[in-house]
């Protein structure tokens, strides 16, 4: 076995033991294993297929909604919520699962609904319909999202707006309609997933990359003019995230299915082009991306239940190494460039030396006073002729 399959195996999970140590971090406070949990519902997105028989819970649950439950992250994720007995409403969009499919996921624990998140009325139904089933809503996870891989020339106007449609506006149109519920509860999260892309610009991904920048701007901003409220939001930003679920091998959506690839203009058709890169990254990967699924889910659901959620919740090494590399480059480009704001210390390379600086300052100092004496005796001559004296009677008076 190579190193890859190595990482791999050790990455999936799924196993109650390997959910047990897979913890956030106590600065959190994130449930502990075995303890009671608050039970919270939830909206979320996700397929059908997934869906599983699972016990009742001994504890009290949570109300969820997950947007774009039918994709792969989402579908694990209600996974991992029902599995610890909370209540969920699954989202799933129009154009991908049939009101007939939607409807079989319904049961005391899980309320099915189809969304368009472009369409902010059916944003607004699907909060109603769980309100009305659940009573409640204590998180709200946005999963939903679309890009097109092809370089930002290619890409019409079409593309464009309909990634900002989704993506963007799509969280925007959930944040409305639910906030004026929260913020009359005096309550509630928001688990938005954003993307290595939302921190990166990544060649072949350039307007996806817009629409995740423009959703973190909006998230970061609307915390602030929440948090009196005790409403709290989370960036969830995973990096090549695959599909580890049991039945993943049977599983009808496409490993990159929430990506619409683009043919290349003859511009950026050549083989080592920049703006193919995220096509090369896909071809490459395949399914052997290194995060897993299970694992994301269960510390996103865990996100849902700590008590002081960060901003931003980075998953997979990916996701570090790359937003981490991004930093630093800006941190060296900030200090290459800072002297233009400030002055160079004296000891600085480039900067004055003591004796420079005093023979400076003098030199300003004697021209002053010559631009003072040369101004007094323009001042002088000009008073003079406008009181009739000569500059000769003048000096002869003062004889």
């Amino acid at each position: 076995m190579d190193a890859r399959s190595t990482q791999d195996a050790v990455s999936v999970a799924g196993s109650e033991t390997s959910r047990m140590k897979l913890q956030l971090p106590a600065s959190c406070d994130p449930p502990q294993p075995g303890a009671p949990v608050k039970q919270l519902v939830w909206i979320v997105s996700y397929s059908a297929s997934l869906l599983l028989n699972l016990p009742p819970a001994e504890h009290q649950a949570n109300d969820a909604q997950v947007f774009g439950g039918t994709g792969h992250m989402g579908r694990s994720l209600v996974k991992s919520v029902l599995s610890h007995g909370d209540l969920v409403t699954t989202v799933g969009r129009v154009i991908e699962t049939a009101p007939g499919a939607i409807a079989t996921l319904n049961s005391d624990v899980c309320l099915g609904q189809l969304c368009d998140v472009r369409d902010d009325a059916s944003v607004a139904r699907v909060i109603e319909r769980t309100l009305e089933r659940f009573g409640r809503i204590d998180c709200i996870v946005n999963c939903s999202g679309y890009g097109v891989i092809g370089a930002c020339e290619d890409q019409d106007e079409h593309e464009l707006r309909n990634q900002f449609e989704t993506n963007f506006m799509g969280t925007l149109h959930i944040v409305q309609a639910s906030l004026p519920y929260f913020r009359q509860q005096n309550g509630g999260r928001y688990l938005i997933f954003s993307s290595t892309s939302g921190a990166l610009g990544v060649p072949g991904l350039g307007p996806y990359c817009a629409t995740k920048y423009a959703v973190e701007g909006l998230i970061e901003a609307m915390l602030y003019e929440v948090d009196s409220y005790n409403i709290k939001a989370t960036l969830v930003e995973p990096g090549l995230v695959r599909r580890d679920e049991p039945d993943s091998a049977t599983n009808p959506l496409p490993t990159w299915g929430h990506f619409l690839i683009k043919p290349a203009s003859e511009a950026y058709s050549h083989a080592t082009s920049p703006a193919l890169h995220a096509k090369r990254m896909v071809q490459w990967l395949g399914d052997r991306q290194p995060t897993s699924a299970v694992k994301c889910a269960e510390l996103v659901w865990q996100l849902g239940h700590c008590s002081y959620p960060p901003l931003r919740l980075l998953l997979g090494s990916y996701a570090i190494e790359s937003i981490r590399d991004r930093l630093r480059s800006v941190t060296e480009e900030l200090e290459d460039w800072k002297h233009l704001n400030y002055p160079v210390p004296p000891d600085a390379p480039g900067g004055e030396r003591g004796d420079e600086k005093e023979e400076r300052d003098d030199r300003e100092d004697r021209d002053d006073r010559e631009e003072r004496d040369d101004y007094d005796d323009n001042d002088r001559m000009l008073d003079d002729a406008m009181e009739g004296v000569s500059p000769d009677a003048r000096e002869t008076d003062g004889t």
